[in-house]
């Protein structure tokens, strides 16, 4: 067994809304190994949006700890998950958010000029982008692109700069049942041809069934 890439320990966060103490995650326990792709399902409130933010450095937690290889990102500091941010997880949304005004390439590109990596992608990125089935789309700008394209090029955006972690937030949710699946494809052609690590939140079950193992949450806790 190989050691996991995500383990996180007694994880807590509470929301302070008014003078009310409002808890999000009550000690949440889980391993992610390296190479997975875990899908978290669970009602609206159960905590996994907040638990799929605290493991992308979007917000702090108020308690317990995630490490992810090795390293503790509980206590890092604003600077700290940014850097966590443009270095190890790429983040796929339900909205595409692609800018209009550009091409799909620059898109792309675009996270690397942010991540401090230039603009130019890679020539062994062409593999993935052909892949992904776009590579011959990438002069369109997003207006002339259906919904599956561009949430394909979001993932491209989301794995250009080779993050440990994809983070995938109900990446289906705006899409007709023939993207969805489309899309679902690629992702596991993602995980099972690159190894990429994928932590994918939805609803939709037929969604959940595409990855490897599914976790469910309930009231903050992760169901038994």
């Amino acid at each position: 067994m190989s050691e996991p890439l995500i383990e996180i320990r007694g994880l807590q966060k509470v929301y302070r809304v008014g003078k009310v103490d409002v808890p999000a995650l009550r000690g949440v326990d889980l391993d992610v190994p390296p190479g997975e792709f875990l899908a978290i399902v669970g009602p609206s409130g159960s905590g996994k949006s907040t638990l799929f933010h605290i493991i992308g450095g979007l917000t702090p937690a108020t308690g317990g700890s995630v490490r992810i290889g090795g390293q503790d990102i509980s206590s890092l500091s604003d600077a700290g998950r940014t850097e966590l941010r443009k270095n190890k997880v790429g983040f796929v949304f339900q909205k595409f958010n692609l800018l209009p005004n550009l091409t799909a390439a620059d898109n792309i590109a675009i996270a690397r000029h942010i991540a401090g990596r230039g603009q130019t992608v890679e020539p062994a990125f062409e593999e993935v982008l052909k892949l992904l089935g776009i590579a011959q789309r990438l002069n369109h700008k997003p207006a002339a692109l259906s919904g599956g394209e561009q949430q394909r090029v979001a993932i491209a955006r989301a794995i250009v700069n080779h993050p440990a972690i994809l983070l995938a937030d109900e990446p289906t949710g705006n899409l007709d049942s023939e993207n969805s699946a489309a899309v679902l494809d690629v992702m596991r052609d993602l995980n099972r041809r690159l190894r990429q690590t994928i932590l994918m939140i939805t609803h939709n079950p037929e969604a959940a069934a595409f990855a490897h193992r599914t976790v469910r949450m309930r009231d903050g806790r992760i169901a038994r």
